[in-house]
């Protein structure tokens, strides 16, 4: 197993990555830097969009082009002419709130939650976020609320089960998924975490075998886990603290891109991890992943 840099160009707190299998390139975020990332490995080009705002995550329509969740919006991304369509607005009522991480479940609808605004003493303020479903017909449905910090989502390959990261549960949650109405149920911990000696759980992804592969924030690594057991198997450690999202990608579905953030650093601290707010991709895993999907609508 190799971790090395794959885009040494770093961030403030890059997040989201996805891989789309169509254009064999990986889409990204700068969260704080209000841009999308499109970077083809083979040829190392990289194009950036810039979104004008606190951008979550991205992910690819059918139809070309992406949809972005920023800011409290959902848009359409036209990678040619570089426009931007907003398509609905969340969180209404809460306007310093903003959208995070988000991913496609296999009927091509885009999920999405809010964070709170950032808070000194808690990180940021608590059970004033919400889980979002943009559907294919462009409405938008609220899962459920009194979230603090939504972010990794993965679904099982039979497409039963759909995992959830509210990060400052420190802890990944199971729900009971029907595909063909998008329907949660039956909510359950399958997963804790000690943030001091683990870090805080960011995004994830979910392997073949349905291990889960999830970003530690603060933590410098990578765990992957056993949603069955509730048990962690091995640890893939960062040059990077804050690590902060992961999936996997390549023509074999068998490289992982990490990324990761240097959120408040002191030039100092950037001296002493200067790898911080990298792109990493680490090979040799034994593992493939399931395929990025695309929004339908």
């Amino acid at each position: 197993m190799a971790v090395s840099i794959a885009v040494d160009e770093p961030g403030t707190l890059l997040e989201g990555p996805h891989w789309d299998d169509r254009s064999g390139t990986l889409l990204y975020v700068d969260s704080i830097g209000h841009h999308v990332h499109r970077w083809d490995p083979v040829t190392k080009h990289k194009d950036t969009y810039d979104i004008g705002c606190m951008v979550g995550s991205v992910v690819p329509r059918e139809s070309g082009g992406a949809v972005v969740a920023a800011g409290t919006k959902f848009s359409f991304l036209d990678f040619e002419t570089r426009q931007l369509t907003d398509v609905a607005t969340v969180d209404q009522h809460k306007p310093t709130n903003r959208l995070n991480d988000g991913k496609c479940d296999a009927a091509g609808r885009f999920w999405a939650g809010t964070m709170g605004e950032p808070n000194p003493v808690t990180m940021v303020e608590r059970k004033v976020a919400s889980l979002y479903c943009l559907h294919t017909d462009r409405t938008v449905t609220k899962a459920f609320n009194e979230v603090d910090i939504s972010n990794g989502l993965a679904w099982t390959s039979d497409n039963s089960i759909m995992y959830y990261i509210d990060s400052l549960q420190y802890s990944v949650d199971a729900f009971d998924f029907d595909l063909c109405t998008g329907m949660l149920c039956n909510r359950r911990q399958v997963m804790t975490f000690n943030p001091q000696v683990d870090g805080v759980p960011d995004g994830m992804c979910i392997d073949t075998d349905g291990k889960l592969w999830i970003a530690m924030f603060n933590g410098g690594q990578v765990l992957q886990v056993d949603p069955n057991t509730g048990t962690q198997l091995r640890s893939i450690r960062v040059p990077a603290p804050q690590t902060s999202s992961c999936c996997f990608g390549g023509p074999n579905l068998d490289v992982m891109y990490v990324t990761s953030a240097r959120i408040g650093y002191s030039a100092e601290v950037i001296q002493q991890n200067p790898q911080s707010g990298c792109l990493f991709q680490v090979t040799g895993l034994g593992a493939r992943g399931t395929p990025g999907l695309c929004y339908n609508g």
